[in-house]
């Protein structure tokens, strides 16, 4: 019997830095926060995003017809500053499944989505992010991974005071 509690007290002694060092490895995290989840939605999205960059022409024709939405993700300030015409503003960090039913209401609509990084300008109201940071992409994914899958992206960069782009200024 001393033997048995001498192994075990022995395992026990040796399974506790392996379990520490496992918390370091992959520490506790909120079901709710799912990193391995978003890699993959990523992988996933990829491809399919890189068919469906538009230019502005493309852009244009494609918001004048029906059952399509031109979607600014920006911060309503930024929208309110100046956007593109016909453009309706649900803030990025408000997408939820409720906000996006509400806004975008049918699921198989086309949405048209732009943001900063789309314009030349760097000046307010679309200060340049950094590329890989850019609110096209972490807008895309997210339309995606919320289940809209007919969402196009404005690939050209151009200059909101061309009168073309029709901005909108507050």
């Amino acid at each position: 019997m001393r033997m048995l509690l001498a192994v075990f007290g022995a395992l026990a002694l040796v399974s506790i830095p392996i379990a520490l060092a496992q918390d370091k490895v992959n520490p506790g995290t909120s079901a709710q926060i799912d990193y391995q989840g978003f890699r993959g939605l990523t992988s996933r999205v990829e491809a399919y995003r890189a068919e469906r960059l538009v230019t502005l022409a493309d852009f244009q024709r494609m918001a004048r017809e029906p059952n399509t939405i031109v979607l600014d993700a920006r911060s309503a300030d930024a929208y309110r500053a100046g956007h593109i015409a016909g453009a309706i503003n649900l803030p990025f960090t408000d997408f939820t499944d409720q906000s996006l039913r509400a806004a975008l209401r049918d699921p198989n609509v086309r949405i048209l989505i732009y943001c900063n990084n789309n314009f030349s300008n760097n000046a307010a109201p679309v200060i340049l992010k950094s590329a890989p940071l850019a609110l096209n992409i972490q807008t895309f994914i997210n339309l995606y991974g919320y289940g809209y899958r007919n969402v196009y992206e404005l690939s050209d960069v151009i200059d909101f005071n061309d009168p073309t782009v029709q901005w909108v200024r507050s």
